[in-house]
């Protein structure tokens, strides 16, 4: 897999008209709300990165507020528990359409615009999830969800946008601190609240913030007018020529589809062996639990920094190793060893958020014109990984157990480092 460069690697092959040149790195064209009308280019202010990041964080946490919560919803809305899982995958199905279809508009459209528009989305979907009194219902909403909550994707590529390249994987990394956290603390805020206020109350809440942080956005956010000379059917048909042209993309999708997935799995089914005879946990317990995966939020700026200074090979075969080792913990642990399965959930979230900012900085690095498209293409194909995780688990469970359950979470990373052992070979990139 050639065209790696030490200092960066390139976009082989693709024919887009990239915007002129500015006198930096990278093309910004960023024009701050502020009265000097334009934003900074080499530049992105602290206040703005903790914004991005808690943005980023609040908006995420509502991809994963139903995975403890599957065994509540499934009986209130009358949803058989052998299809329980599907609440989650069609949250994750919807997110993957929403990379393919909305996140690229970032390269079209103006940024902060379509930020609005696509997090009004957000507010409708858990509207509706709050309502709805069946499970089709629900399960629309849950797919709605998933689709506007890419709005994240389009966060991140505009903080990347805003970053000079020296410093990019840790602006980065900074603000996917933000995001992780929010996805490990969704899932304990989602079973302390529906512990006191019912299930209904955790998706109400979210849309109350989510309208809070719409004004927010709407007035801080800086303007992002991308130069582009195509209309959307031609955006949307470019997707298969960056995927098909850019091999790192390719591989860095593929590492992260598969630790994805095992992510999936383990806190989609993690929850109700905490419910089980063995626990026999509460939802606070379950909450207090889901803790622990808050660690995994510390990886991402030691990750970003890893990437900066040329390590992301090393880091990648960490990542890799971490997640593997976490569900080989995490086997021992269902005979009632709380303590095994928090050190294997530990384990695997540090390797999977860690593996995902290494992605993140090198296909950011491929070029301004396309970050939003390689940007929705990385996401949704690690996504895809991530459904079919999360699809796959109740099923799994039932008629396997946990320790199959272990089996195959441990088989998504070996299958990974298979590929990876290839980046020792000839000119294979990173």
């Amino acid at each position: 897999m050639g065209g790696f460069h030490h200092s960066g690697y390139r976009l082989n092959a693709i024919h887009y008209s990239a915007p002129p040149r500015s006198s930096g790195a990278y093309p910004m064209n960023i024009q701050a709300a502020s009265t000097a009308g334009q934003a900074r280019e080499h530049e992105i202010s602290a206040w703005m990165t903790v914004l991005l990041a808690a943005a980023c964080g609040l908006i995420v946490a509502n991809l994963y507020y139903a995975q403890p919560l599957i065994g509540l919803i499934a009986a209130d809305i009358d949803l058989p528990p052998s299809t329980a899982s599907m609440i989650v995958a069609l949250t994750q199905i919807g997110y993957c359409a929403g990379l393919l279809l909305l996140v690229p508009l970032g390269d079209l459209t103006e940024n902060r615009r379509l930020i609005s528009v696509t997090l009004g989305g957000v507010v409708l979907a858990l509207l509706m999830a709050t309502l709805a009194p069946n499970a089709p219902l629900f399960l629309a909403a849950a797919l709605l969800i998933g689709l506007c909550a890419v709005v994240v994707q389009m966060l991140v590529p505009l903080a990347a946008h805003m970053a000079p390249e020296g410093t990019r994987g840790r602006v980065v990394g900074n603000v996917m601190s933000g995001l992780l956290l929010g996805v490990m603390l969704s899932r304990p805020v989602s079973s302390l609240i529906a512990a006191n206020f019912g299930w209904r109350a955790v998706f109400g809440a979210s849309a109350v913030v989510m309208i809070a942080l719409l004004v927010v956005l709407r007035n801080l956010l800086p303007l992002r007018r991308p130069a582009a000379d195509h209309n959307y059917r031609e955006l949307i048909g470019s997707l298969w020529a960056l995927l098909r042209d850019t091999p790192i993309l390719r591989r860095r999708a593929a590492y992260q589809a598969a630790l994805f997935g095992s992510f999936t799995l383990f806190w989609t089914i993690v929850p109700q062996v905490l419910s089980g005879p063995h626990f026999a946990f509460t939802q606070r317990g379950i909450a207090l639990f889901a803790l622990s995966g808050a660690a995994g939020v510390f990886s991402a700026p030691i990750a970003g920094r890893m990437a900066d200074r040329g390590w992301s090979r090393l880091g990648t075969g960490l990542s890799l190793g971490l997640v593997a080792l976490g569900f080989a913990v995490a086997y021992f642990g269902a005979g009632g060893s709380v303590i095994m399965l928090m050190i294997g959930g530990i384990l695997l979230d540090l390797g999977v958020q860690s593996n995902l900012v290494l992605g993140q900085r090198a296909i950011y690095a491929l070029g301004a014109h396309a970050r939003s498209r390689l940007t929705g293409l990385y996401m949704a194909l690690f996504f895809a990984g991530g459904a079919f995780g999360s699809s796959i688990s109740s099923v799994v469970f039932i008629h396997g157990g946990w320790q199959s359950v272990c089996w195959i979470g441990v088989a998504f990373p070996l299958a990974a480092m298979l590929l990876y052992a290839t980046e020792f070979f000839g000119t294979a990139q990173r």
